[in-house]
């Protein structure tokens, strides 16, 4: 493990925040222009991150970050192995393609330097989720992911349909966020650690506890949400609605993968017990079905690809849960391919849509002469995401099946899940391939032309790559392939499986899958029809569910808060009473608590006697007075008969405390009660009274009795005995209660000053207050005379 001591890193994930910064500056001087000189600042975090390969790829990690609470052991810290590293190089690699695309895409946008500072605090966000070593750093940036993704799929917030998906991403990643937070809570408490680099190493301490269960759900939910698993997809295709440069970097390197990400760090952890291996297995098998059933049947070209990317996610998840030896080689291999091709395919996606100006297939053919660099690109990705040789795509289908293949009834079931939705996925890919670019020319068609290099630089490039990492596999898998596994893994794996077939089982399910590829996208037009009749007959999904709960939530809310908050202070206080009161009473006599009666003095001093009795008559003041003016006063002189009995009892500053809060009350009260439009006296009928009169009782006896079994209790002298050791040598004085206030406990005495400061302020502005002028002939009328204790 190599210490990052030079610092480096943490510029790399800087880097993007400062693009966040500079990107409207520069787009309002330069233009779409600027994309070109924005397109820098993710690369050079490229080149950082490149720099790690040939130390990662020998076995080697790289640590380092800054200590913030050491005392909690939280800090700031980075770890890169073969798997944050291969995340970090895409994230960055694509983003640079990203920002390249969205100057092209956005060109004459007004709000284009707005879209590109959102895309870059994405990128800084997801960054900072893939390289986090700390607990509390990947919550922060797992969270900052779905806060930025709200913003790039909202993006265009004056369309009700934007506006929707962009809430229902935000609920639903949001929601499991707060899971992950749990789950990460629980994780601290049974490993003792903060740290993804040693939990990494806590071999089965996780597992053997008694909360591994509900550990290991609250991480999925979190996982699940980010990576649209089945019943929590909905929101992915919905996410259509932002611009196309989002789709495709949101796809193809950045949030949907986060989930995905999440699992495989975490699979040395909780991996290997049986609620991993069926949970994982069913949920990603359950959503590879629905997501390639439903790409199949989309005409919409960013809706067929958000459809199959739903698919994968499953198929990698499937993959990592599956517990064979081949199946987190296979979930790797199938990761960085499809990063690639979808990538690539999104930006075609739009390339077409902007040229063009329609994403239906259905209205689309014979765009290869017209845009034959696009068509390029559209076969490169579209072949790879079909799993046909030699691009890399085919690799990852290949270990797929190697993975899952097996005589067992379970290997059977999900081998035929990966063989129909890998089947249904080439379907896809074909399409996108071929159906837009061959055929007769269409009248969309007839418009379009080749793009600007913007538009056409990154689904080529990515293209390319998912083509040279399938023939130059054995490099591949030694800088990227291996490490990755290894670190998925926990322990030192290698990948060996090239682009030369090997005759065997895998092998034949290959041809199988591009058989019934083939067979049905032959077929297309019937089968997408024969789809749209079953998913019809179904009923509505989950996103219609949404919808549903969304709206019982509001109200929900609605009548609970209306229930709850009736804007009546007498309510408040009286439910607050009776809470208050039961959280003493009950207790206590519940668990035989009460307290003894307490012991009487044998002789009471003649002032304190008085003192009592002056309290007790102003108790029996308040109750009997007439108009509220006078019970405010009454009020007063009961509590400034305490004040007397707690300076009698040595408690000069409790005295002084109690003197000061009773004037002010007195004063407060006094002040407000001549400004309201009140009755002079109390109109409550006898059952108002009567309950009022009981919660009063009540809730007075339930704090007697709870001071009564404090005092109970012998006197803990420990901090008796710290303050005063302590008062004169630290804080230099002798009033250890003066210490006390001003050293020890110097914040809290800000906070009652800064009380009082308001307090006086809120005086001040009730004593400026003044009654609104009346004129001369109305205030000489009899009901204008206000009776006495009446309001101004």
């Amino acid at each position: 493990m190599i210490a990052d001591v030079a610092g480096m890193t943490l510029l790399a994930l800087l880097l993007p925040f400062a693009g966040a910064l500079l990107a409207p500056t520069l787009t309002h001087r330069l233009g779409h222009k600027a994309a070109w000189l924005l397109a820098l600042i993710p690369f050079l975090s490229f080149l950082k991150f490149a720099s790690f390969l040939p130390e990662i790829a020998a076995g080697g990690a790289v640590t380092g970050g800054y200590a913030w609470v050491p005392s909690l052991n939280l800090s700031f810290s980075w770890f890169l192995d073969g798997l944050s590293l291969t995340f970090a190089l895409l994230i960055t690699g694509i983003g640079t393609l990203i920002i390249l695309y969205s100057g092209g895409y956005m060109k004459g946008h007004p709000q284009q330097g707005r879209f590109l500072s959102f895309i870059f605090l994405f990128m800084g966000a997801m960054l900072g989720v893939v390289v986090s070593d700390s607990f509390l750093m990947l919550f922060v940036y797992w969270e900052l992911t779905s806060i930025t993704s709200f913003l790039l799929i909202g993006f265009d917030n004056e369309r009700t349909a934007s506006r929707r998906a962009a809430l229902q991403a935000l609920v639903v990643t949001g929601g499991g966020g707060l899971a992950l937070l749990a789950g990460l809570i629980f994780l601290w408490n049974i490993s003792g650690v903060t740290q993804l680099s040693m939990l990494v190493h806590s071999e089965n301490l996780v597992t053997a506890s008694p909360f591994y269960l509900v550990t290991l759900l609250l991480i999925l939910g979190g996982a699940f949400t980010k990576s649209a698993q089945f019943p929590f997809h909905v929101w992915l295709p919905n996410a259509m609605e932002a611009p196309t440069p989002v789709s495709a970097y949101l796809h193809s390197a950045t949030m949907v993968k986060a989930g995905v990400y999440l699992l495989m760090r975490l699979q040395p952890v909780l991996g290997g017990t049986p609620a991993w291996e069926i949970l994982l297995p069913f949920f990603g098998g359950v959503t590879l079905i629905v997501g390639s059933v439903m790409a199949v049947r989309q005409t919409d070209l960013k809706q067929m690809l958000a459809y199959t990317t739903v698919a994968s996610l499953g198929l990698m998840v499937m993959l990592t849960g599956f517990g064979s030896p081949h199946a987190l080689t296979a979930a790797v291999l199938y990761l960085i391919a499809h990063s690639l091709f979808k990538g690539g395919l999104f930006m075609v996606a739009g390339l077409i849509d902007h040229e063009a100006g329609t994403r239906e297939v259905t209205k689309l053919g014979g765009l290869a002469k017209l845009m034959p660099i696009t068509f390029i690109a559209a076969l490169l990705g579209g072949l790879s995401m079909a799993g046909l040789p030699p691009f890399v795509g085919f690799l990852a289908k290949e270990e797929i099946y190697a993975a899952l293949a097996g005589g067992n009834l379970r290997a059977i079931l999900f081998t035929t899940v990966a063989v129909i939705g890998n089947a249904l996925m080439m379907v896809t890919g074909l399409t996108l391939a071929f159906k837009p670019f061959l055929g007769e020319k269409t009248e969309a068609a007839a418009k379009a032309h080749e793009g600007p290099a913007l538009l056409w630089l990154g689904p080529l490039t990515l293209g390319v790559l998912a083509l040279l990492a399938g023939v130059f596999s054995h490099p591949f898998h030694a800088l990227f392939s291996t490490p990755m596994v290894s670190a998925v893994a926990g322990e030192a794996r290698t990948v060996e499986i090239s682009i030369v077939p090997h005759i065997g089982v895998p092998l034949g399910l290959s041809l199988l899958t591009i058989a019934l590829g083939v067979v049905l996208f032959w077929q297309l037009t019937s089968f997408r029809a024969l789809l749209a009749k079953l998913l019809e007959a179904m009923g509505p999904g989950p996103d219609r569910g949404f919808d549903v709960l969304m709206t019982a939530l509001v109200r929900f809310a609605y009548r609970f808060t209306n229930f709850i908050h009736g804007g009546r202070l007498d309510v408040y206080v009286t439910v607050t009473l009776i809470i208050t009161a039961c959280a003493f009473l009950i207790p206590m006599v519940m668990f035989g608590e009460l307290p003894s009666m307490p012991v009487l003095p044998e002789k009471i001093e003649l002032h304190e006697a008085a003192f009592l009795l002056i309290a007790v008559a102003g108790l029996f003041a308040v109750l009997k007075s007439e108009n509220r003016l006078t019970a405010i006063v009454s009020l007063g002189i009961q509590g400034f008969a305490i004040s007397v009995i707690f300076l009698l009892f040595g408690a000069p500053d409790l005295s002084f405390t109690q003197f000061m809060i009773e004037t002010l009350s007195v004063v407060i009260l006094a002040l407000v009660m001549t400004r309201l439009k009140l009755h002079p006296s109390d109109h409550r009928p006898l059952p108002q009274v009567l309950l009022d009169g009981t919660v009063a009782v009540v809730s007075g006896i339930g704090l007697t009795l709870m001071l009564l079994k404090v005092t109970e209790r012998p006197l803990d002298q420990t901090l008796t005995e710290f303050f005063n050791t302590y008062s004169k040598v630290i804080a230099h004085g002798s009033n250890v209660v003066n210490v006390i206030i001003v050293d020890f406990r110097g914040v809290d005495t800000m906070g009652e000053i800064s009380v009082v400061m308001i307090t006086g302020l809120a005086i001040l502005a009730l004593i400026r207050v003044r009654a609104p002028k009346r004129p001369a002939s109305a205030m000489t009328k009899p009901q204008d005379v206000k009776p006495e204790g009446g309001d101004a």
